[in-house]
């Protein structure tokens, strides 16, 4: 699989975008920054997308994705989210008064967008993938996605606090390639971080001896005005398994 960093961050600023990860131009895992971080011609390829909860940086650009490929696709973009997820997107985002309802544009039986419900720890097969979703420690409310494909398996969870379940199911996959999951707020911001079900390097550190051993770990979610000091944090943990995304649009093949 090649993984692609559209967006990796916890914020929005020029050089920092927010999450938006692309599975072999294929397959979205978030929209916080897909239709500003790739190009149309990239973002009509795109047939999947996994929203993992509904906070603004990871859903915003639906919005534009829909209206920059409308009428070029020929097909929906088929959305895979919990009811609720949906509900709160619909509710608040897509509701023809903050912007139109693309999942009835350019009508109902040939959509822009269109909603698949997600259910939650079941295997599912979406393209060539197989995901499996499972509710995170994080408002929203809060997924992250197991994903395989042939030989490969990627965990991504992309706000999360401390958690369990997720780590679980995790350890009972072969072919684990790779693990992405966030780091958002510096050890100094520890009471903010719990109350918004986030991380900091010290309870990363403490996360880490619940995953699955001797997978590389991906920190994402860095909040843009805290990245310096993140940096600094999380060397501190001293992981030889741990690399930070501190720069967008990268990419990794597993």
């Amino acid at each position: 699989m090649l993984v692609r960093i559209i967006g990796g961050h916890g914020g929005v600023s020029p050089g920092f975008r927010a999450t938006s990860y692309l599975i072999d131009g294929k397959l979205l895992i978030d929209a916080g920054s897909v239709a500003s971080g790739v190009q149309i011609a990239e973002q009509v390829l795109i047939d999947n997308i996994l929203i993992s909860h509904s906070h603004l940086d990871h859903i915003s650009d639906l919005a534009f994705l829909a209206d920059n490929c409308f009428g070029l696709k020929g097909r929906p973009f088929e959305i895979y989210t919990s009811p609720n997820i949906k509900k709160n997107i619909m509710t608040h985002l897509l509701n023809d008064t903050i912007w139109p309802d693309f999942t009835k544009l350019p009508n109902e039986s040939n959509p822009t967008l269109r909603f698949n419900e997600l259910p939650p720890e079941v295997p599912v097969q979406i393209g060539d993938y197989t995901v499996t979703t499972i509710r995170v420690n994080h408002p929203g409310p809060g997924h992250g996605f197991i994903i395989e494909k042939k030989n490969s398996c990627i965990v991504f969870t992309q706000d999360t606090g401390p958690t369990e379940k997720i780590w679980e199911i995790a350890k009972t996959k072969k072919n684990l390639k790779a693990i992405f999951t966030e780091v958002s707020f510096p050890n100094s911001l520890m009471q903010i971080a719990i109350d918004s079900q986030h991380h900091t390097p010290s309870t990363m550190e403490e996360e880490i001896k619940k995953m699955p051993a001797d997978v590389p770990i991906f920190l994402g979610h860095l909040k843009p005005n805290f990245q310096d000091q993140l940096f600094k944090e999380i060397d501190q943990i001293g992981s030889d398994r741990v690399s930070v995304l501190g720069s967008d649009d990268t990419s990794y093949v597993f």
